[in-house]
Formats: C-alpha cells, structure tokens, sequence
C-alpha cells in the first residue's frame, strides 16, 4: 500500500472541505448529484471517445498502481543478478537454465533465456531494448488517459455549470429560486477543476514515476545480461549495476 497517495487524497479532500466550512459554507451545498453524473460521465465519454479500448483497459488496471504499486528493488535485482554471474562463471550460462523458470517477470526471464541460448550481447540487447521500447510506450499512453482527463473535466464543469444557468434563468420570475440554483450551478465547475487537479493529474503523474522507474529496472536487467554474456567479473557487474540506483 503507497500511503503517501492514500494520505495526498485525503489531505485534498480534507483541504476542499475544510476550506469550504471556513468559509461558512455547508457540506451539503457541494452535493449535487446531476452535475457529478454531468462532469464524471462526462468525462469518461470524452477519454472513451479519445483512446483505443486497449489503451484505456491498460489505464483502467493500472489504476491500482497509484495505491498498490508494483514492486520492483533494485537492491534486489542486482543481488539477483550478480548471483546469475557467479552461477554463469563457474558452471557456464547453461548453469542458468534452471533460474528461468523461477523467474516470475517475463521481461527478465526472455533476456535470461536469450543469455542461455547464447545469444549474441548486441542481438541481446536490441531485441530487449526494443520490447523495452514498446512496452514503455504502452504504458506511457495509458498513463496519459488520465492526463487527458484532466483535461477534460474543468471543461465538462463548466457546462454543466451553463446546463445550470440555463435552468435558473427559467425561474428569473421567482427571485427566490435564483441564489440556490446559481450557487447549485457552480458546483459542476468545482467537480470538474477539483476532479482534474486532485485526481486525474495526480493519478498521471503519478504512474509516470512508476512505468520510470519499471523502465530503469528494465534497462539495469539488460545491461546486467549483456555483462554476464560478455563475461565480466560480478564485481565490476555489481559497481556498474549500482549506477542505476539513485538516492
């Protein structure tokens, strides 16, 4: 569980809230449910009409990420690897086959069983560097689903802040009508600028840093198999492996 995500939405609910009781106003006047079903399906539609179904799958499982992000140590990948060295220096890559298959990450199995297979270091790493390539891609494009839905919802807001309007002009005769219905009215605006900065931008920015750092491990994996292929020392494979690792 990334608690720094559960504790961020939080602190923004509680910043809109409190800021808005403050200021002595209701919690019931920001409850307006035909503006949230205007702004969030609104929303929706919009990235649905904008992104291949593929795509907007991949965003919506990745969604999780934000709060149970997928593990990955470098600390551990390069004990892991420096460990395939050894094995490989005194029993020959062929002394690797058995570690593929424990293996749980696909991508590192591949460039294991490519070392095994005794590919060549540079067919090793363009085949890889290329899965990596597009694998990233992928990810980068459903991580922009939710930046384009931040986009999306201030604008729906202020339609339906106008869908608002519309309705509290046709009761421009009962002068009673008109503070409720114009401050009802605004609250589409809010969802819609809340929902973008609090949630959608966040929840981008936020599977950016992860697919970044899954893409490094990627490469620190690629540059370890063409080290160990190229038969190097674990030592110098563990210093050079340690350069990915940013404090």
């Amino acid at each position: 569980m990334d608690l720094l995500s559960v504790f961020g939405l939080l602190l923004a609910i509680a910043a809109v809230l409190g800021g808005h009781l403050l200021e002595g106003g209701h919690i019931a006047a920001l409850i307006n449910p035909p503006a949230f079903i205007i702004v969030v399906l609104g929303t929706l539609a919009a990235s649905l009409l904008g992104s291949p179904l593929p795509v907007f799958r991949g965003a919506l499982r990745r969604l999780r990420w934000v709060f149970r992000p997928p593990q990955h140590s470098f600390e551990a990948t390069i004990t892991k690897i420096v460990g395939w060295s050894h094995v490989a220096r005194r029993g020959g890559l062929l002394g690797l086959e058995d570690l593929i298959e424990r293996e749980d990450d696909p991508f590192t199995a591949k460039a294991l069983q490519m070392l095994v297979d005794g590919g060549e270091p540079e067919l090793i790493r363009q085949t890889m560097e290329m899965e990596l390539s597009a694998r990233e891609d992928f990810e980068y494009r459903t991580a922009r689903v939710f930046e384009s839905m931040g986009g999306y919802a201030p604008t729906i807001g202020i339609l339906g802040a106008v869908l608002g309007l519309i309705h509290v002009m046709e009761n421009l005769a009962d002068p009673s009508k008109l503070g409720g219905g114009i401050a009802a009215a605004f609250v589409a605006t809010v969802y819609g600028v809340g929902l973008a900065n609090l949630v959608f931008l966040p929840i981008a920015s936020k599977l950016k840093h992860i697919i970044h750092g899954q893409s490094q491990l990627g490469e620190m994996v690629i540059e370890g198999i063409i080290a160990i292929a190229s038969g190097e020392n674990p030592r110098n494979i563990e210093l050079r492996l340690r350069g990915f690792i940013q404090e």
